[in-house]
């Protein structure tokens, strides 16, 4: 059980919401808890998060972050988080997101899982989450840090909200009948350069051992994924910066393709 007080807890969140807020990239939180104190990072990220819903933004899904071996040398961690997507996070296939919306914004591929059914009660295993996915969709997750220069412990990024910034959504759906989330491959290109590739296995062996994961733990955190919610299940490869005026695009064999851009 973490013993970080109530105090600490909300000026580690009131650094982060500043960041947001001046888009001025602030310090590590390790001088507040420990860089491996997750529990507390968790307490944290609810409080961040808590000040986003009162500016109106409301909860329209999860994200888990740190499934693939590439992302998690990337970032120096050794364990999968999940964070809250918010309904401001959210464009479409082919937008333009203004880059002044964020702070030091990296792209990742991804499957994304739209649930049918809730996920809240029973062993929450592989077999339970396939039913309860209404559809897979190809996703492009754009994450970001309100720590500068991406130095960040794995609580940092819990904290963090999972590092989460934007999301998008491909066109195309399919049911898990028509899909293995495990086979699929990734292509991810730049203004036409490929600069990440890789597979369904990349994201803890299987896209659904992810999904799998997130139920029991946000289950035993008091909040279980709900019917309706759009899961981003994590990177199937490394992820890479993004910076103004370049096209980002994701194809994803199976689902199709989705892209963006940014001003």
């Amino acid at each position: 059980m973490s013993c970080v007080d109530e105090a600490t807890v909300a000026r580690a969140a009131s650094r982060l919401a500043e960041a947001a807020a001046t888009r001025r990239p602030c310090r590590p939180l390790r001088d507040l808890i420990d860089a491996d104190d997750v529990r507390t990072a968790y307490r944290i990220q609810t409080h961040f998060n808590a000040v986003r819903i009162a500016r109106g933004a409301t909860v329209v899904g999860r994200k888990i972050g740190a499934t693939s071996e590439a992302v998690q040398r990337q970032l120096g961690v050794g364990q999968p988080d999940f964070g809250v997507l918010f309904s401001d996070m959210a464009f479409e296939h082919r937008c333009e997101i203004p880059i002044t919306q964020l702070l030091q914004p990296r792209a990742e591929a991804e499957i994304a899982f739209l649930l049918a059914a809730d996920l809240a009660d029973g062993p929450l295993d592989d077999t339970q989450c396939r039913r309860a996915v209404g559809t897979a969709v190809a996703a492009l997750e754009i994450v970001d840090s309100r720590i500068a220069d991406w130095d960040i412990s794995f609580a940092d990024t819990v904290a963090d909200n999972a590092s989460s910034g934007v999301f998008i959504l491909g066109e195309e759906h399919r049911t898990l009948d028509e899909l293995e989330p495990a086979e699929v491959t990734m292509r991810m290109e730049i203004d036409g350069e490929v600069v990440s590739t890789g597979t369904g296995a990349a994201c803890l062996g299987d896209p659904l051992h992810a999904l799998s994961w997130l139920a029991r733990t946000a289950r035993d955190f008091g909040d279980p994924l709900r019917a309706g919610q759009v899961i981003l299940s994590g990177a199937l490869g490394p992820m890479r910066p993004v910076r103004p005026g370049v096209v980002v695009d994701v194809y994803i064999h199976g689902l199709g393709h989705v892209s963006a851009s940014f001003s």
